[in-house]
């Protein structure tokens, strides 16, 4: 198979690996494209596993680029979320995918260093061998094992518990969204966990909450004052988003804002609001994230 056919191939789980580990839809592509300048001029002959080559390349060239958003992340105004990306309805069927490129599970992913989480994603998402992670990190094998026990427990700790039952996400939505839009501070309440968190990422380009809005009552007035606040002439849509269901806020044929639900054990457990225009580029189209090599719409 040419080159540029094995590379095509292998390009969604490239993308894939990458925006696991930096969060970034912008930046997983340039590493992607990082990654086909090396795999087209390197030298040549075969190459008996392009699967782990092409991953150890990307994953190189993400853990490089994670200097750059270190700094750039220290002087972010506001909570900082993960650039949200428009996803195919069926991807939310693809269970350890869809919570792995989750909102939430990537915000838990920003609290890991980039090593332990480049490890964490290569072993626990896409199931690559300890030998194989070594030569993408460029650490020792025995190494790669401690970081992985160490990030394994990190992310044990705060990982999020993802409502498991599709009725009750439904049900909790509707009530979620009807109160929102109606005014009734109560009726929201009544679907937010008590200890509901509200992380809203406008990056000091949009007016957005510069800390976290922690509590039932202080996130559902938040909310309904959002809505005042709204064009009323906006559209709210509903989208999927790092698979699962989302809004978005649609003004003049453009989304201004995208919003997701963590539902756990039957309430709003965290609310995700991305809001700076710099985040939103791509929800134009559907991007097909895989931890396979063969893309699952060849022909699209």
């Amino acid at each position: 198979m040419p080159d540029a056919e094995v590379f095509a191939e292998h390009r969604p789980l490239l993308f894939t690996v990458a925006y696991e580990i930096l969060g970034s839809a912008a930046d997983a592509e340039d590493v992607v494209q990082e990654t086909y300048l090396r795999w087209s001029g390197r030298p040549t002959g075969q190459v008996d596993n392009p699967r782990a080559y092409l991953v150890r390349i990307a994953t190189r060239q993400a853990l490089n680029r994670t200097r750059t958003l270190a700094r750039l992340r220290e002087d972010y105004v506001g909570p900082w979320l993960p650039e949200p990306v428009l996803t195919a309805p069926d991807l939310v069927e693809q269970v350890l995918l869809a919570e792995s490129v989750s909102m939430a599970m990537l915000v838990v992913l920003e609290s890991l260093s980039p090593p332990e989480r480049a490890v964490f994603v290569l072993r626990e998402v896409f199931g690559f061998d300890y030998d194989e992670i070594a030569a993408a990190v460029d650490r020792s094998s025995a190494a790669v094992r401690q970081i992985a026990h160490r990030a394994r427990e990190h992310v044990r700790a705060r990982r999020p518990r993802f409502e498991p039952d599709r009725e009750t996400i439904d049900a909790v939505r509707q009530k979620f969204i009807e109160s929102m839009f109606s005014g009734d501070v109560q009726g929201l309440m009544d679907v937010l966990a008590p200890e509901v968190v509200l992380l809203s990422d406008g990056g000091g380009k949009r007016s957005a909450a510069r800390r976290p809005v922690n509590g039932a009552n202080d996130v559902a007035r938040f909310l309904v004052g959002l809505v005042r606040k709204a064009d009323p002439n906006a559209e709210f849509t509903d989208i999927q988003v790092n698979g699962a269901p989302a809004w978005a806020l649609i003004e003049n044929g453009v989304p201004t804002s995208i919003a997701q639900l963590l539902i756990e054990n039957g309430r709003v457990a965290q609310l995700f609001i991305v809001v700076n225009p710099d985040k939103l580029g791509f929800l134009a189209e559907a991007h097909d994230l895989t931890l396979d090599a063969a893309p699952r719409n060849p022909g699209g």
